[in-house]
Protein backbone atom coordinates (compact mmCIF):
# COMPACT_ATOMS: atom_id res chain seq x y z
CA UNK A 1 0.00 0.00 0.00
CA UNK A 2 1.61 3.46 -1.12
CA UNK A 3 2.63 5.60 2.27
CA UNK A 4 0.58 8.42 2.44
CA UNK A 5 1.36 12.14 3.52
CA UNK A 6 0.90 11.93 6.63
CA UNK A 7 3.09 8.72 7.35
CA UNK A 8 5.96 10.15 5.54
CA UNK A 9 5.67 13.20 7.66
CA UNK A 10 5.05 10.28 10.59
CA UNK A 11 8.12 9.00 9.28
CA UNK A 12 10.12 11.58 9.31
CA UNK A 13 9.22 12.93 12.94
CA UNK A 14 10.47 9.66 14.46
CA UNK A 15 13.95 9.93 12.23
CA UNK A 16 14.62 13.01 13.56
CA UNK A 17 13.58 11.88 17.19
CA UNK A 18 16.25 9.32 16.72
CA UNK A 19 18.53 11.58 15.43
CA UNK A 20 17.94 13.91 18.57
CA UNK A 21 18.21 11.17 20.95
CA UNK A 22 21.38 9.49 19.03
CA UNK A 23 23.04 13.09 19.27
CA UNK A 24 21.88 13.34 22.86
CA UNK A 25 23.13 10.13 24.07
CA UNK A 26 26.52 10.71 22.20
CA UNK A 27 26.75 13.85 24.09
CA UNK A 28 25.91 12.41 27.22
CA UNK A 29 28.78 9.76 26.96
CA UNK A 30 31.20 12.33 26.21
CA UNK A 31 33.65 13.19 29.12
CA UNK A 32 33.69 16.86 30.09
CA UNK A 33 37.08 18.45 31.51
CA UNK A 34 38.38 21.54 32.60
CA UNK A 35 41.76 22.24 32.59
CA UNK A 36 43.49 24.83 34.18
CA UNK A 37 45.97 26.12 31.31
CA UNK A 38 46.25 25.73 27.60
CA UNK A 39 48.75 22.69 27.06
CA UNK A 40 46.44 20.63 29.32
CA UNK A 41 43.28 21.52 26.94
CA UNK A 42 45.57 20.65 24.01
CA UNK A 43 46.96 17.30 25.85
CA UNK A 44 43.49 16.31 26.81
CA UNK A 45 42.21 16.60 23.18
CA UNK A 46 45.46 14.68 22.04
CA UNK A 47 44.21 11.60 23.90
CA UNK A 48 40.45 12.34 24.02
CA UNK A 49 39.47 14.04 21.08
CA UNK A 50 35.31 13.53 21.65
CA UNK A 51 35.66 14.96 24.86
CA UNK A 52 34.54 18.59 25.81
CA UNK A 53 37.37 20.61 26.94
CA UNK A 54 37.48 24.42 28.65
CA UNK A 55 40.54 25.95 29.64
CA UNK A 56 40.33 28.10 32.10
CA UNK A 57 43.12 30.43 31.30
CA UNK A 58 44.79 31.54 27.41
CA UNK A 59 48.14 32.61 26.02
CA UNK A 60 47.51 35.60 26.74
CA UNK A 61 46.66 35.44 30.45
CA UNK A 62 49.30 35.25 33.24
CA UNK A 63 48.02 32.18 34.52
CA UNK A 64 49.37 33.00 37.90
CA UNK A 65 46.83 35.73 38.54
CA UNK A 66 43.15 35.45 37.04
CA UNK A 67 40.05 35.80 38.44
CA UNK A 68 37.22 33.31 39.56
CA UNK A 69 34.77 34.13 36.78
CA UNK A 70 31.29 32.86 37.34
CA UNK A 71 31.55 30.99 34.03
CA UNK A 72 34.68 28.84 35.30
CA UNK A 73 33.00 28.45 38.35
CA UNK A 74 30.29 26.68 36.19
CA UNK A 75 32.29 24.89 34.11
CA UNK A 76 33.83 23.38 36.85
CA UNK A 77 30.84 22.07 38.22
CA UNK A 78 29.64 20.14 35.53
CA UNK A 79 33.18 18.72 35.04
CA UNK A 80 33.95 15.01 34.65
CA UNK A 81 37.56 15.75 35.58
CA UNK A 82 40.01 18.69 36.12
CA UNK A 83 43.99 19.11 34.41
CA UNK A 84 46.04 21.68 36.32
CA UNK A 85 49.47 22.38 36.69
CA UNK A 86 49.11 22.57 40.70
CA UNK A 87 53.08 23.66 42.34
CA UNK A 88 51.51 26.32 43.31
CA UNK A 89 51.00 27.95 39.77
CA UNK A 90 46.99 28.17 40.60
CA UNK A 91 46.91 29.13 44.25
CA UNK A 92 45.43 32.23 44.44
CA UNK A 93 42.13 31.22 42.27
CA UNK A 94 41.68 27.70 41.67
CA UNK A 95 40.67 26.50 45.42
CA UNK A 96 38.39 29.32 45.28
CA UNK A 97 36.84 27.45 42.05
CA UNK A 98 36.53 24.30 43.45
CA UNK A 99 34.88 25.82 46.60
CA UNK A 100 32.47 27.29 44.43
CA UNK A 101 31.78 24.79 42.15
CA UNK A 102 31.49 22.61 45.08
CA UNK A 103 31.85 19.53 42.62
CA UNK A 104 33.26 16.16 44.58
CA UNK A 105 35.27 14.98 41.25
CA UNK A 106 37.67 17.21 41.21
CA UNK A 107 38.71 18.44 44.95
CA UNK A 108 42.25 17.95 45.80
CA UNK A 109 42.25 13.89 46.81
CA UNK A 110 39.78 13.10 44.13
CA UNK A 111 40.38 10.81 41.59
CA UNK A 112 39.07 13.41 38.87
CA UNK A 113 41.74 16.39 39.85
CA UNK A 114 44.89 15.43 38.16
CA UNK A 115 47.95 17.72 38.79
CA UNK A 116 50.83 17.50 36.49
CA UNK A 117 53.54 18.46 38.67
CA UNK A 118 52.70 15.29 41.00
CA UNK A 119 54.49 13.48 37.76
CA UNK A 120 57.80 15.09 37.58
CA UNK A 121 60.50 16.04 39.00
CA UNK A 122 60.33 19.83 39.43
CA UNK A 123 62.87 21.99 39.13
CA UNK A 124 64.60 24.79 41.18
CA UNK A 125 62.71 24.04 44.60
CA UNK A 126 62.83 27.52 46.94
CA UNK A 127 61.81 27.35 51.02
CA UNK A 128 58.35 29.38 51.20
CA UNK A 129 59.13 33.19 51.62
CA UNK A 130 57.22 36.43 52.68
CA UNK A 131 54.55 38.09 49.82
CA UNK A 132 57.31 40.67 48.95
CA UNK A 133 59.33 38.04 47.26
CA UNK A 134 57.33 37.89 44.47
CA UNK A 135 55.96 34.63 43.27
CA UNK A 136 57.99 32.29 44.84
CA UNK A 137 57.14 28.70 44.27
CA UNK A 138 57.94 26.44 47.33
CA UNK A 139 58.06 22.91 45.58
CA UNK A 140 59.35 24.24 42.23
CA UNK A 141 58.92 25.72 39.01
CA UNK A 142 56.00 25.31 37.72
CA UNK A 143 55.77 25.78 34.21
CA UNK A 144 56.79 22.20 33.71
CA UNK A 145 55.27 21.64 30.31
CA UNK A 146 57.92 23.54 28.48
CA UNK A 147 60.12 20.31 28.71
CA UNK A 148 58.39 17.85 26.17
CA UNK A 149 60.07 15.12 27.68
CA UNK A 150 57.30 15.89 30.71
CA UNK A 151 54.43 15.70 28.93
CA UNK A 152 54.80 11.43 28.41
CA UNK A 153 54.14 11.04 32.36
CA UNK A 154 51.46 13.44 32.73
CA UNK A 155 50.00 12.03 29.34
CA UNK A 156 49.72 8.60 31.27
CA UNK A 157 48.59 10.07 34.65
CA UNK A 158 45.69 12.15 32.45
CA UNK A 159 45.07 9.11 30.24
CA UNK A 160 44.90 6.16 33.69
CA UNK A 161 41.83 9.13 34.83
CA UNK A 162 40.18 8.89 31.62
CA UNK A 163 39.85 5.87 31.28
CA UNK A 164 38.78 5.37 35.34
CA UNK A 165 35.88 8.22 34.15
CA UNK A 166 34.89 6.57 31.07
CA UNK A 167 35.38 2.72 31.07
CA UNK A 168 33.33 1.86 28.12
CA UNK A 169 36.58 3.84 26.17
CA UNK A 170 39.43 2.40 27.62
CA UNK A 171 40.54 0.85 25.07
CA UNK A 172 40.46 3.69 22.54
CA UNK A 173 42.30 5.65 25.37
CA UNK A 174 45.31 3.42 25.44
CA UNK A 175 45.91 3.20 21.65
CA UNK A 176 45.36 7.20 21.59
CA UNK A 177 48.30 7.32 24.37
CA UNK A 178 50.39 4.46 22.40
CA UNK A 179 49.79 6.11 19.74
CA UNK A 180 50.78 9.86 21.15
CA UNK A 181 53.73 8.63 22.95
CA UNK A 182 55.00 7.01 20.07
CA UNK A 183 54.87 10.22 17.53
CA UNK A 184 56.12 12.77 20.88
CA UNK A 185 59.17 10.78 21.39
CA UNK A 186 59.39 11.00 17.24
CA UNK A 187 59.25 14.78 17.89
CA UNK A 188 61.39 14.72 20.81
CA UNK A 189 64.37 13.49 18.92
CA UNK A 190 63.79 15.78 15.93
CA UNK A 191 63.30 18.88 18.51
CA UNK A 192 66.69 18.30 20.24
CA UNK A 193 68.66 18.04 16.49
CA UNK A 194 67.17 21.01 15.20
CA UNK A 195 68.03 22.79 18.03
CA UNK A 196 71.74 21.44 18.22
CA UNK A 197 72.96 24.55 17.41
CA UNK A 198 71.29 26.57 20.42
CA UNK A 199 73.48 24.68 22.69
CA UNK A 200 75.28 27.52 24.72
CA UNK A 201 73.42 30.47 23.90
CA UNK A 202 72.98 32.82 26.00
CA UNK A 203 69.41 34.46 26.54
CA UNK A 204 67.79 37.19 28.78
CA UNK A 205 64.34 36.58 30.23
CA UNK A 206 61.36 38.05 32.06
CA UNK A 207 60.32 35.58 34.59
CA UNK A 208 61.39 31.75 34.89
CA UNK A 209 58.67 30.58 32.47
CA UNK A 210 61.19 28.54 30.19
CA UNK A 211 63.00 27.72 32.63
CA UNK A 212 62.56 23.60 31.58
CA UNK A 213 63.19 25.18 27.69
CA UNK A 214 66.33 26.38 28.41
CA UNK A 215 67.53 23.34 30.73
CA UNK A 216 66.26 20.89 28.15
CA UNK A 217 68.09 22.74 25.24
CA UNK A 218 70.98 24.02 27.11
CA UNK A 219 70.57 26.82 27.23
CA UNK A 220 71.99 29.80 29.51
CA UNK A 221 69.59 32.39 30.98
CA UNK A 222 71.93 35.01 31.95
CA UNK A 223 69.83 37.87 33.06
CA UNK A 224 65.95 38.21 34.53
CA UNK A 225 64.53 41.46 33.61
CA UNK A 226 62.37 40.89 36.77
CA UNK A 227 63.83 42.18 40.17
CA UNK A 228 61.80 39.69 42.05
CA UNK A 229 59.80 36.79 40.44
CA UNK A 230 56.43 37.89 39.33
CA UNK A 231 57.32 41.46 39.51
CA UNK A 232 57.30 44.02 36.75
CA UNK A 233 61.12 45.18 35.38
CA UNK A 234 61.43 48.54 37.10
CA UNK A 235 63.96 50.52 35.58
CA UNK A 236 67.14 50.53 38.16
CA UNK A 237 66.68 46.79 38.01
CA UNK A 238 66.62 46.96 33.82
CA UNK A 239 69.52 49.14 34.25
CA UNK A 240 71.96 46.72 36.34
CA UNK A 241 71.00 44.01 33.67
CA UNK A 242 71.98 46.33 31.12
CA UNK A 243 75.48 46.76 32.70
CA UNK A 244 75.78 42.93 33.36
CA UNK A 245 74.99 42.56 29.60
CA UNK A 246 76.43 45.30 27.95
CA UNK A 247 80.23 43.78 27.19
CA UNK A 248 78.69 40.73 26.19
CA UNK A 249 75.18 40.80 24.48
CA UNK A 250 72.77 37.72 25.06
CA UNK A 251 71.84 36.29 21.54
CA UNK A 252 67.68 36.62 22.54
CA UNK A 253 66.03 38.82 24.78
CA UNK A 254 62.93 36.56 25.41
CA UNK A 255 59.25 37.51 27.14
CA UNK A 256 55.94 35.67 26.93
CA UNK A 257 52.81 37.26 25.20
CA UNK A 258 50.99 37.98 28.60
CA UNK A 259 54.36 40.24 29.43
CA UNK A 260 54.99 43.88 28.76
CA UNK A 261 57.09 43.80 25.73
CA UNK A 262 58.37 47.68 26.41
CA UNK A 263 61.23 46.60 28.92
CA UNK A 264 62.59 43.59 26.91
CA UNK A 265 62.55 46.07 24.00
CA UNK A 266 64.10 49.13 25.65
CA UNK A 267 66.98 46.47 26.83
CA UNK A 268 67.66 45.56 22.90
CA UNK A 269 68.11 48.90 21.92
CA UNK A 270 70.61 49.88 24.78
CA UNK A 271 72.07 46.64 23.64
CA UNK A 272 72.37 47.43 20.02
CA UNK A 273 69.93 44.67 19.42
CA UNK A 274 66.40 45.27 18.66
CA UNK A 275 65.97 42.26 16.29
CA UNK A 276 67.39 40.19 19.37
CA UNK A 277 63.99 40.78 21.59
CA UNK A 278 61.64 37.78 21.29
CA UNK A 279 58.29 37.58 22.58
CA UNK A 280 57.47 33.87 22.63
CA UNK A 281 53.80 31.71 23.66
CA UNK A 282 54.74 30.18 26.83
CA UNK A 283 51.71 27.64 25.71
CA UNK A 284 49.86 26.55 23.04
CA UNK A 285 47.63 29.85 21.46
CA UNK A 286 44.32 29.94 19.04
CA UNK A 287 46.56 31.00 15.63
CA UNK A 288 47.74 28.68 13.29
CA UNK A 289 51.20 27.32 13.84
CA UNK A 290 51.15 27.27 17.77
CA UNK A 291 47.37 25.88 17.83
CA UNK A 292 48.90 22.34 19.37
CA UNK A 293 51.73 21.34 21.12
CA UNK A 294 53.87 19.98 18.16
CA UNK A 295 53.51 23.46 16.77
CA UNK A 296 54.80 25.50 19.70
CA UNK A 297 57.54 23.56 20.46
CA UNK A 298 58.20 24.04 15.95
CA UNK A 299 57.70 27.71 16.68
CA UNK A 300 59.90 28.25 20.08
CA UNK A 301 63.08 26.40 18.36
CA UNK A 302 62.29 28.17 14.98
CA UNK A 303 62.39 31.60 17.01
CA UNK A 304 65.51 31.33 18.52
CA UNK A 305 67.06 29.43 15.66
CA UNK A 306 66.52 32.80 14.00
CA UNK A 307 68.68 34.70 16.26
CA UNK A 308 72.13 32.60 16.18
Amino acid sequence: MPRTRSDRRTARWHAALGGLLLAAASGAQALTVFTCEAEWAALVRELAPQAQVRSATHARQDPHHIEARPSLIAALRNADLAVCTGAGLEAAWLPTLQQRAGNPRVQDGAPGMVYASAQVKLIDPRPPGTPFEGDVHAEGNPHLHLDPRNLLPVAQAVTAQLQAADPARRADYSARLDAFTQAWRGRIGDWERRAASLRGARVATQHTTFAYFWRWLGVEPVADLEPKPGLPPTPGHLQRVLEATRANPPAAVVVSLYQDPRPAQWLGQQLGRPQSVLQLPSTVTEEAGTDSLAGLFDHLIDRLRATR
